[in-house]
């Protein structure tokens, strides 16, 4: 379908969402990839003759190109999902006291449920704690119209704006009326020190200004077109927001309702009047009682948190049995097998994993696919904390517990990640006079979020050449004398590099690289094929965690070549040579 305004589509969330950041006259975007907001940029992309989009390094700097924009006076917008706000905090808290020229929009898609994520935060509390006002769209129709508003509303208040959403919003889908594009004048830059420059004695009077805008902003909320007000039966009423809006709307469809689109700062009056106009109130908000504490601290008697749950994503039968009351009739789960998450066939994280087993070595994680080295059979990924942590991680190790300690650990960290965050905890380590090992696991996309460019693939987000940053080259530039690039299936000299990289009382890098076999580009080699009378049905390649290969009924060994992505890592794990390579052009 054509997206022509005028028109209507069925959209995700996030597609709405950069429709809307289109039709607002946004001309800057810079994000990082993260589920579930990925989508937001990829989106955005499609409009690139009107706009720029980038893949920034990570969020923080993401953060600061949006501003740059804004200071200068085009509308400009950041998107990231929850933990990449607390990457960004530092630029966000400071220029919530700053405020803006052209609008600037930070987009947060919290993850209820932790489908893809490390936490369960709340961005609306780091949104409080920055003093930055936080608007929730409840559908993708809503997503488009918030956005657009977001950027006026940061325009008339001179304040960033935060779009919250969630995993639920971002991937669900609804009909989106199209708009044109506004056609935007740029704000002229004016010279502004006191304003623009957050130095002691600039943020103090800026503070005072921040305090009467959100004061300012929270009268105003009383008749903002956001905030929707559903009278019905007001025995009962409900003050809620976002996709919860939609449960309360489907199983309690005769309640009166207060549907804030505005959540920070809380339109007080407005939620006062509400709550004087019913007789019993329920708050009902995904995550943190964030609304319910609030309202609570006014003297309203409200219900929340006493029969909800701060924990994952609300649903309709959830409110159903916690506010009705009911005893809901479920069916029982299908008894169908676990399905673990795992590596994919001819995933090169697997070779490596495997051979660090192998050795007994532990490891440090990081964020990415490889993350699942953590899980059985491979076991090898014993910590992992955040973006760049793995590297930061063996140093305070290395520090804690001595150089010969840290010889049976490894730090494993991704090449996206690597440049995300690790490039300075390496740097770390070189400056510090550490010991330790890192592995770069370079496959050439960020991988776990689909496959998009970063600083070491040679492409833009806007589909440019460019310049690909060395990953080599660069750890010699740190001034690491050891680096050494090995292929990540080649595992007679990966275990040779590994045993040699780790007894050294020095900083060393392996870059193991293999493209990711889901890329676009990837060419498998071929199929393994497994030769029954050679097989001693040991079970070694077993230990690969390969999903393409697995046990016969007789206990030999049987590979899928629909799953085979032609890796031969099995192979290489087959003492008896009873698994072969079977090349592509035979």
């Amino acid at each position: 379908m054509s997206e022509k305004a005028g028109t209507q589509m069925v959209m995700l969330g996030n597609a709405a969402i950069a429709r809307g950041a289109y039709e607002a006259g946004v001309k800057v975007s810079a994000a990082y990839p993260g589920t579930p907001s990925t989508e937001i940029s990829e989106n955005l992309v499609k409009y690139k003759d009107e706009l720029y989009c980038e893949w920034s390094p990570n969020e923080k700097v993401a953060m600061e190109v949006a501003i740059g924009a804004s200071f200068h006076g085009v509308r400009a917008m950041a998107s990231m999902k929850h933990v990449g706000v607390n990457v960004a905090s530092d630029p966000l808290f400071t220029i919530a006291y700053a405020g803006v020229n052209g609008g600037l929009v930070i987009v947060a898609a919290d993850d209820p449920g932790l489908y893809s994520s490390q936490n369960e935060q709340d961005s609306r509390m780091v949104a409080r704690a920055a003093m930055v006002p936080v608007i929730e769209p409840s559908d993708s129709e809503e997503a488009r119209i918030f956005t657009k508003r977001a950027f006026e509303l940061s325009e008339k208040y001179d304040t960033p704006i935060m779009v919250r959403t969630t995993t639920r919003l971002a991937h669900s889908q609804c009909i989106v009326n199209l708009e044109e594009r506004q056609d935007i004048e740029d704000k002229p830059y004016v010279k502004n020190i006191a304003k623009n420059v957050m130095m002691p004695a600039m943020a103090k009077a800026r503070h005072l200004i921040v305090e009467e805008r959100m004061k300012k902003m929270s009268e105003d909320g009383y008749d903002l077109d956001l905030n929707k007000v559903y009278y019905n039966d007001t025995k009962v009423g409900v003050i809620t927001s976002g996709i919860p809006y939609q449960y309360v709307k489907e199983v309690m469809p005769e309640a009166s309702v207060l549907k804030l689109g505005l959540v920070h700062p809380l339109p007080r009056k407005l939620i006062e009047e509400f709550a004087s106009k019913v007789d019993k109130l329920y708050i009902v908000e995904e995550l943190e009682p964030v609304i319910e504490e609030q309202v609570k601290s006014w003297g309203i008697k409200c219900t929340g948190k006493e029969i909800l749950t701060v924990q994952g994503e609300y649903s309709a039968n959830l409110l159903r049995k916690a506010i009705l009351g009911q005893k809901l009739d479920i069916e029982p789960a299908a008894d169908v097998p676990a399905r673990p998450p795992i590596l994919c066939p001819g995933c090169p994280h697997r070779s490596v994993y495997h051979v660090l087993k192998k050795l007994k070595k532990h490891a440090a994680g990081d964020i990415g696919c490889y993350t699942l080295g953590a899980v059985a059979p491979l076991q090898v990924v014993e910590t992992s904390a955040c973006m760049g942590s793995s590297i930061s991680t063996l140093h305070g190790l290395e520090k804690a517990k001595g150089s010969e300690y840290v010889k049976d650990w490894v730090a494993c960290i991704g090449d996206s990640t690597f440049l995300h965050t690790g490039v300075n905890s390496l740097m770390n380590m070189v400056y510090n006079k550490a010991t330790g090992t890192v592995i770069i696991m370079d496959n050439s996309t960020t991988g776990m979020t689909g496959h998009q460019d970063h600083a070491a693939t040679g492409k833009t987000l806007m589909g440019d050449d460019t310049y690909m940053i060395d990953i080599f080259n660069l750890c010699k530039a740190l001034g690491i004398e050891n680096v050494v690039e090995v292929d990540a299936f080649d595992m007679k000299k990966l275990e040779e590099v590994i045993k040699e990289e780790t007894a050294r009382d020095a900083v060393s890098v392996i870059i193991a690289k293999s493209l990711c076999a889901l890329h676009k580009d990837f060419v498998p080699k071929g199929k393994c094929k497994v030769d029954t009378e050679k097989c001693k049905k040991c079970g070694m390649c077993m230990a690969s965690a390969c999903p393409a290969i697995h046990k016969a009924a007789d206990g030999s060994a049987e590979i899928d070549e629909t799953l085979c992505n032609g890796c031969g890592h099995c192979a290489g794990c087959c003492p008896f040579g009873a698994i072969s390579l079977i090349p592509a052009n035979r």
